[in-house]
């Protein structure tokens, strides 16, 4: 955990938030700038900077595991969402942690970006 991380202080507890869904690997809530009806983050509780920092691929399975139970949790599951992985200043993360966007709740244009 960094003690400068956001979103490693949401995942101690230190930050309140409400959440939509927790095991022992992951968390998902509300993100604070929705960007459609739906717009849920799942964060792993372990510090990764971004995607590139993990080494277990089974980890990122794990991962999204927890995004499908979180879009079932949400009911978008049967009208479709879209997962963003921002990475990198170009990529537009904003955020160093390692965070899956779930949007839904319309529907959704490409390009995205």
């Amino acid at each position: 955990m960094s003690l400068e991380c956001v979103f490693c202080g949401i995942a101690s507890g230190n930050i309140p938030v409400q959440p939509v869904y927790r095991n022992e690997e992951f968390m998902a809530f509300a993100d604070l700038n929705p960007q459609a009806p739906v717009h849920v983050l799942v964060i792993p509780l372990k510090h990764f900077t971004s995607l590139m920092d993990v080494e277990d691929v089974s980890y990122l399975g794990r991962a999204m595991d927890a995004v499908r139970e979180v879009v079932r949790i949400l009911e978008v599951d049967e009208f479709g969402f879209r997962v963003v992985v921002n990475t990198g200043n170009n990529g537009g993360q904003t955020v160093p942690h390692l965070h899956f966007h779930i949007l839904g709740g319309r529907v959704m244009t490409w390009p995205p970006g």
